[in-house]
């Protein structure tokens, strides 16, 4: 039935008359039977297959299970599993294996790295000694042939030979009025090597030291005690000092009790030779009472000579101790500036006794100038000047008379009117201060005239002196025309015309003179006796004792860390810094005219303005040079003068250039608790060429660690403990310091070795002068009327900023030992200003300015700690200080400029604002 009605549906769905219910009831069932076939085989089915399998499963034999969970090696049983397990275990080995042996490969590898780099390294070394013995070779050969070329042998003191203590073999000049050094001075006694030591008498010891006026005794002492040629061992002294005056009147002795008690000295051998009695004033109306007294072959220094006891080129004319027992007020005198004052000329004096009045006739002016005796000038002086004030041309001022009582004085002196501080009060505004000298030929000198002339160097008013015939003042080793108007009395109707006709330069120059001589030798009884000592010595030819250094104590410290190169440091291009100087290091040469100095060039160490270098054994800049110069470069060769292929190329970048043929120069680093800065700082000096060693300034009370490593950069790093903080110690004369040149440098500086071989260069073409980086300039604020610091960017500059720049170390002795101390005072104060005050320092002596190397404007390094500059007083401090400075100095010693000195091969790049500032090559 199912198949018929199968077949009815193919052929139609309708069967025996066709009916269709009879279709939907067959499609009905086909759908039934489908479901309920397929119900059966997907649930029944896998209920009876996994009853077959967990039977056959729970079956005895182990052996015999097929489907149930098996082990790892019963799987490797059968052999394609067995074959994959095989190749897994080797394949793993194999790795396993060519892991260790990549491990040992890296190991090697690591092993001949480290091998290579030890090579390179020694290969280094070895090129760095092999440099450095060429270097050696070519440093010997140089000084071989500068000793050749100089034919100097190097000579040994000879033995000194001491004089018997009576020495009756001495000869006699014909009088004592005509005693020179030839005839009334032992030289056997200071030879050459001597030092010039000096034996000073206690006058407590004498009846006649009672009388001493105790200011003057008092600062005498003082005096003697801190003076290096002075000794106690009184038989090898070459002089020997006695203290006579100044007297007081009350209890003065006699004449021949003082001449009784001189020849009295120990060491006064019968006549007194290589003695000296001092007679210091204090004040106008000091008496010569030693022109009664017989002083055999003694020298005398004192402020008032008669013609018959003045022995020139023997005696002494000193000036007045005015300042005893205290210091100048520098803030007290006037400045040099302006130039020109209320009054062209004043003078206050009255004369008690007239030489007129003791001629036996009177001679007119006709009569004196058809070749007559001379008359008073001073009767004609008075008319003229009184003329000139009433002619009121100029503001003059002239008083002939004294409103208060007059000072006491000699017979035809013009004697002081008033008090000392009226008298300075007139002189601060007059340009000239005119001194007339006795009206007594007779006398040379007189302390009222020595007085007048200390009030006017004082107070900055020129003096001028009438009367030609007056011995000023150590006049035989200072050339006073430079500082002084020196005009012969008959010549009193031009001095009105004269002293219009002087420019402001002029006036200008001879204040400044003035300063300088009244500082040097007037000021203090220390710089009155050092001149007394330095006229005698200088007169017998023996060189000054040297200066002292300041001794350094050295901080220990450990080194060894080996320094690393900057790669900013190293990049200098092809440009060819020179060698790296090997040890020991080269020292500058010493000095070599100290025993013919004192002989050639008296007048100009004596005169030198504004720089006392009397005080020194040298002048410095005087360049020490082998046979006439013969030789010209550095260390690295030679080069002939004229001719030849100097000066171009390779051969021009290796020559240092200057006129000293070899020379290092040594760093010095102030430094503050700043150990890594520092550190770094050193390391990035490894490989500078031409360095002789490394001072380093510790400024702190706390010592470096103890386990600090400080960088082996190939010269030696002295550690210097210092005494307390202060900027000041950045220019101690450390005896540690063996070069002239000196590089000044913070400990935060960042400078590159071309620019510091570049400026050590320019400053051996320039050794007077400060040269260095940054610049700095001055300027005049109008509304404050007052100057100003500026550290903009500008086309000039005044001044050059020591924590980058290189000086002379003479400079050092002068800032340390000469400069006021009121500066360096003022310097630790502040903690601020010492590079101002060394900029005013050189300007004033040599009265240029500072040069400036290179477009850097700063010098800090990056990523530094701040320093004491960044501070919101700093500024600020450093007006007050340059306008303490100029009323120290008394004027603006600054000067500017707009030269620059650069590399030829440098190129500058200018902001587009300063494209109009000119570059100097």
């Amino acid at each position: 039935e199912l198949m018929t009605g199968y077949t009815m549906l193919r052929n139609g769905g309708v069967g025996n008359g066709g009916q269709p219910w009879v279709l939907r009831w067959s499609s009905r069932i086909r759908l039934t039977w489908l479901s309920f076939t397929l119900f059966v085989i997907l649930v029944f089915f896998p209920l009876i297959a996994h009853y077959y399998l967990t039977t056959i499963d729970d079956a005895d034999d182990a052996g015999k299970r097929i489907f149930g969970p098996r082990t790892g090696n019963e799987l490797c049983e059968v052999k394609h599993v067995q074959d994959l397990c095989r190749i897994r275990e080797s394949v793993s080995e194999e790795l396993l294996q060519l892991e260790a042996k990549r491990q040992e490969l890296n190991s090697e590898i690591a092993k001949l790295n480290l091998k290579i780099e030890a090579c390179k390294k020694s290969i280094e070394n070895a090129k760095q000694d092999l440099l450095q013995l060429k270097n050696v070779i070519s440093q010997t050969e140089h000084s071989y042939k500068e000793l050749m070329a100089q034919n100097q042998p190097k000579l040994s003191l000879p033995i000194r030979l001491l004089p018997d203590k009576d020495d009756a073999t001495f000869p006699l000049p014909k009088s004592n009025r005509n005693c020179r050094l030839h005839n009334c001075f032992d030289y056997s006694r200071c030879p050459l090597t001597s030092g010039f030591p000096v034996y000073v008498y206690n006058s407590d010891d004498y009846a006649f030291g009672s009388s001493l006026d105790p200011l003057i005794k008092q600062a005498f002492e003082a005096t003697v005690r801190t003076n290096v040629y002075v000794t106690e061992n009184a038989n090898i002294a070459c002089v020997y000092i006695i203290l006579v005056g100044e007297m007081q009147e009350p209890v003065m002795p006699k004449p021949t009790e003082l001449e009784q008690q001189l020849h009295s000295l120990p060491y006064w051998r019968t006549d007194g030779h290589n003695h000296l009695i001092i007679n210091l004033s204090r004040k106008s109306e000091t008496q010569n009472f030693i022109f009664n007294i017989s002083t055999g072959r003694a020298m005398i220094a004192q402020s008032t000579f008669y013609d018959a006891q003045y022995r020139p080129g023997f005696d002494i004319v000193v000036s007045p101790l005015v300042h005893a027992m205290s210091e100048p007020n520098f803030l007290e005198i006037p400045p040099q500036v302006p130039v020109k004052r209320k009054y062209l000329f004043s003078f206050q004096g009255e004369k008690i006794e007239s030489l007129r009045s003791s001629l036996q006739e009177v001679r007119s002016f006709e009569e004196e100038i058809e070749g007559n005796a001379p008359a008073d000038y001073d009767d004609r002086i008075i008319t003229t000047l009184k003329a000139v004030q009433d002619s009121k041309l100029d503001f003059v001022l002239v008083e002939f008379t004294c409103k208060n009582q007059p000072k006491a004085s000699l017979p035809t002196e013009w004697a002081l009117c008033g008090e000392r501080d009226d008298r300075l009060e007139l002189l601060k505004l007059s340009t000239f201060a005119l001194i007339i000298t006795p009206g007594d030929t007779r006398l040379v000198i007189s302390a009222g005239c020595t007085m007048r002339l200390f009030e006017a160097l004082e107070v900055g008013a020129i003096p001028v002196v009438l009367g030609e015939q007056v011995q000023l003042p150590y006049n035989d080793v200072i050339r006073w025309n430079e500082a002084a108007l020196i005009i012969p009395k008959p010549r009193i109707t031009e001095v009105h015309f004269l002293l219009r006709s002087i420019s402001d330069n002029d006036l200008l120059a001879m204040r400044r003179q003035g300063r300088f001589l009244w500082e040097t030798y007037f000021s203090t009884s220390d710089n009155v006796f050092s001149t007394v000592l330095a006229i005698i010595r200088t007169r017998i030819q023996i060189p000054a004792a040297p200066i002292r250094e300041e001794p350094a104590v050295e901080i220990p410290h450990r080194s060894g860390k080996a320094a690393g190169t900057d790669p900013n440091m190293a990049d200098n291009g092809d440009l060819d810094l020179g060698p790296v100087e090997t040890e020991p290091p080269y020292a500058s040469p010493k000095y070599l005219r100290n025993f013919t100095l004192t002989a050639m060039d008296i007048y100009r160490n004596w005169n030198s303005a504004p720089g006392p270098f009397h005080l020194f054994p040298y002048t410095p800049f005087d360049p020490v040079l082998p046979s006439e110069a013969k030789f010209l470069g550095s260390g690295t060769g030679f080069r002939p003068i004229g001719g030849g292929a100097g000066g171009s190329g390779k051969e021009f970048q290796a020559a240092l250039g200057g006129n000293v043929p070899r020379e290092q120069f040594t760093v010095v680093m102030l430094t503050y608790e700043r150990e890594e800065v520092l550190m770094n700082s050193l390391e990035r000096l490894n490989g500078l060429p031409y360095l002789n060693k490394v001072v380093v300034v510790w400024n702190s009370p706390k010592l470096p660690s103890e386990d600090l490593l400080w960088p082996d950069i190939g010269v030696p790093i002295m550690v210097v403990r210092t005494e307390k903080n202060s900027l000041n110690n950045r220019f101690l004369p450390w005896d540690e310091i063996e070069t002239e040149a000196i590089l000044s440098i913070d400990d935060d500086a960042h400078l590159r070795h071309d620019e510091i071989m570049f400026g050590f260069r320019v400053w051996r073409e320039a050794r007077d002068r400060i040269v260095g980086f940054p610049g700095r300039y001055h300027a005049w604020d109008i509304p404050h009327q007052s100057w100003l610091y500026n550290s903009n960017y500008s086309c000039e500059l005044s001044m050059v900023l020591t924590g980058a720049a290189f000086f002379h170390k003479y400079y050092a002795y002068l800032y340390s030992y000469v400069m006021p101390q009121a500066i360096r005072d003022m310097v630790d104060e502040y903690i601020n200003c010492e590079d101002i005050a060394m900029n005013f320092l050189v300007s004033h002596l040599t009265r240029k300015p500072p040069i400036k190397v290179t477009s850097r404007w700063t010098f800090r390094c990056p990523g530094c700690p701040q320093a004491l500059s960044h501070d919101d007083s700093h500024f600020h401090e450093r007006h007050k200080c340059i306008n303490f400075f100029v009323k120290v100095y008394g004027y603006m010693p600054l000067l500017y400029t707009q030269f620059r000195v650069d590399s030829v091969l440098f190129k500058t790049r200018l902001p587009h604002d300063k494209t109009k500032c000119f570059k100097f090559i």
